[in-house]
């Protein structure tokens, strides 16, 4: 135990940080057939990077189009419907970029089958390229012990390591859940609140919402620690 009857973790959460390039694939896409013929095939980076950069750009406010699947279907091809039915796959139900792949393909093929229309071609210019996201994943200083340290690193470290062990740890490394919850549970036995981080929705908040809202969590389990104690 630590001070203040804190739990003193034999493992410490190792905070680290990321840094993404934007890479063109070349694969472009100019009616709904050739985009899900695409959407099969591409590196799974691909399929992350038009799901989740949005995330990084909007900080402070969430965009109107969750993802550029959606924007592109509805905005460009003008299949609204469509586009509505990719906006709304929860991408927490996800713990995997191969699943989330299969169900917006499954979505997409579909429609084709129900709409064998002749499919609308955009003009040139409006195409569809696919963009993959390459990650370097960076260590930072900050090593902590139990929930007083961790809360204070949580308060000071960039929105890029927030979005790291919330985001890439659960869905690209097939985690399953965010590095923070599975450190709190795992190493500090603290279920309860571990089990309220997870249930926070990264995609409804900000990064820097989400960080006050662990935060709160936190110092709020602090208080009745210190209180028993």
């Amino acid at each position: 135990m630590s001070e203040l009857g804190l739990t003193r973790a034999s493992e410490p959460f190792r905070f680290s940080t990321r840094v993404h390039l934007r890479e063109l694939t070349g694969l472009r896409a100019r009616n709904l057939f050739e985009f899900v013929e695409h959407l099969k095939k591409v590196p799974g980076s691909v399929i992350y990077h038009h799901t989740h950069h949005y995330l990084q750009q909007h900080q402070y406010q969430m965009p109107e189009a969750p993802n550029d699947f959606a924007y592109w279907i509805t905005e460009i091809l003008q299949e609204r419907s469509l586009g509505e039915k990719i906006a709304s796959i929860n991408l927490c139900d996800f713990t995997s970029i191969r699943a989330l792949r299969e169900e917006i393909v499954t979505v997409l093929s579909n429609y084709l089958e129900k709409n064998r229309k002749k499919l609308r071609e955009v003009n040139e210019g409006e195409e569809f390229h696919f963009v993959k996201s390459i990650s370097f994943v960076l260590p930072t200083p900050y090593v902590v012990y139990d929930l007083r340290e961790f809360t204070a690193v949580l308060k000071k470290i960039t929105i890029h390591s927030i979005y790291f062990h919330t985001f890439e740890a659960r869905l690209r490394l097939e985690k399953g859940i965010n590095d923070f919850s599975h450190w709190v549970e795992m190493s500090l036995g603290e279920r309860q609140l571990a089990e309220k981080i997870a249930k926070l929705d990264p995609y409804t908040n900000t990064m820097e919402g989400l960080r006050t809202k662990m935060i709160q969590l936190i110092d709020l389990r602090i208080k009745e620690i210190e209180c028993t104690g």
